[in-house]
């Protein structure tokens, strides 16, 4: 489907992956509102590619009800999350290791509560933030496979409670599978491992093949937008030698 004028949310969309998506959906005409918390990175984002902004917490369940029922979007990407303490298991106390579980996994509650209870006009799309870690784990970070993995998982009962509810709204979840420097998570787990291995950031990803940084991310999520082969798939892996690859494919 084409994204020109097409309304879409992106939360976390004023640094990093998100970031590099919205670029990536206004070059395709998109109507861009971005949702994060800090005023400076939005004022920026939004004069230099003309989005609206919006600052709030993503973790305030009034702000998800508020900003879905207020823009009416097409499409929601739910792209924030918070930067997971580093260190192996024996090291982390519970309030580092719950960081993502209190951030990631809490916004994605309350955002996809919000689009199925609101809701989102039928034929709406929502796509959930998840990451390589929930397929392999991720030893130096705590509890950040695991909620990732739990974001995954939540975009699939979403589908279902669509269905129930005969919405005709879709939730699909997003996988990079590889590590991105130039962002927060990407630079903090990429440093720890090399850290550990004694090597440099640089040289440790390269293991995962061509890079895919930002905004190759965004143009790679623009395809699961816009090709029909991925309207209705429910996970995606996107890297930089495969592109987009089905995960999962939609339920029979």
């Amino acid at each position: 489907m084409s994204l020109k004028d097409k309304k879409i949310v992106v939360t976390g969309g004023s640094r990093g992956l998100g970031l590099g998506l919205v670029e990536a959906l206004v070059e395709q005409g998109a109507s861009v509102t971005v949702v994060a918390r800090g005023a400076e990175a939005l004022e920026a984002v939004g004069a230099r590619l003309g989005v609206a902004t919006i600052s709030a917490d993503v973790t305030d369940e009034d702000a998800a009800y508020r900003i879905l029922g207020e823009v009416r979007p097409d499409i929601v990407v739910l792209n924030a999350g918070a930067t997971p303490r580093m260190g192996r298991l024996d090291q982390l106390k519970w309030e580092d290791f719950s960081i993502a579980w209190e951030t990631d996994v809490k916004a994605g509650l309350y955002w996809l509560q919000a689009a199925l209870n609101l809701p989102l006009k039928p034929g709406s799309r929502v796509l959930v933030g998840s990451s390589g870690a929930a397929v392999t784990g991720s030893q130096m970070s705590g509890g950040y496979g695991g909620s990732k993995r739990m974001l995954w998982f939540m975009a699939k009962y979403a589908n279902g409670v669509a269905q129930e509810k005969k919405l005709g709204i879709r939730f699909q979840a997003i996988v990079p599978r590889q590590m991105i420097l130039g962002t927060g998570t990407g630079d903090a787990a990429a440093n720890a491992y090399a850290g550990s291995m004694g090597i440099t950031p640089e040289q440790f990803v390269t293991r995962f093949g061509a890079p895919m940084p930002p905004r190759a991310f965004g143009d790679r999520v623009v395809s699961v937008l816009e090709d029909p082969q991925y309207a209705e798939g429910v996970v995606f892996g996107l890297n930089g030698d495969a592109g987009v690859t089905v995960m999962e494919g939609a339920a029979a």
